[in-house]
């Protein structure tokens, strides 16, 4: 299995419609749900070329299978996230090869030194996949943010360069 991240491009918004939509993709997600084409569409227009941001594809053997990226990219840090569109790649190893890819982007081409995200407290899952692949959970956020309607509870972590490659990561 051949894991790769490439720039999201516009061939791509019906399958990050698709994926965003499913009901077992999104329940951590905060989107104004449903993901419309048509405003997807101008979401991409607006962001593609902006530098603040990378919107990513992650690929198996060239297959699309999900989205990834860095967002609000200023003072050499920015917000990591990640959605596993395909139901059939979930639980192989690709959301762990597809972050430390990023990362590795991340620290290397945009020159970022920390890398951070957050997660709903009830979202085991990607918290696994996090600590996993070296992010440190530093703190809770309590009812700050709301889904859906109801405010939630999130944990932030955060990954430095210098950890990231104390990891096992000599790329760097």
């Amino acid at each position: 299995m051949r894991i790769s991240i490439r720039k999201m491009e516009k061939r791509d918004i019906p399958l990050k419609v698709k994926w965003i939509n499913d009901a077992r993709n999104h329940q951590f997600l905060h989107y104004e749900l449903p993901l419309d084409q048509q405003k997807t569409e101008i979401w991409f227009k607006k962001t593609k070329d902006r530098t603040d941001r990378f919107d990513g594809i992650i690929e198996v053997d060239g297959c699309p299978v999900g989205v990834i990226g860095i967002l609000g990219i200023q003072e050499k840090q920015g917000e990591y996230y990640i959605t596993m569109g395909e139901q059939a790649y979930k639980g192989k190893g690709v959301a762990t090869e597809a972050t430390r890819q990023i990362l590795q982007y991340a620290f290397t081409k945009l020159d970022l030194d920390k890398v951070y995200l957050y997660t709903e407290c009830e979202n085991i899952s990607a918290q696994k996949l996090f600590e996993k692949t070296g992010f440190q959970k530093l703190g809770t956020e309590y009812g700050k943010v709301k889904n859906r309607g109801r405010n939630v509870d999130r944990f932030y972590y955060e990954i430095s360069k210098e950890e990231f490659k104390k990891n096992g990561n000599p790329k760097l």
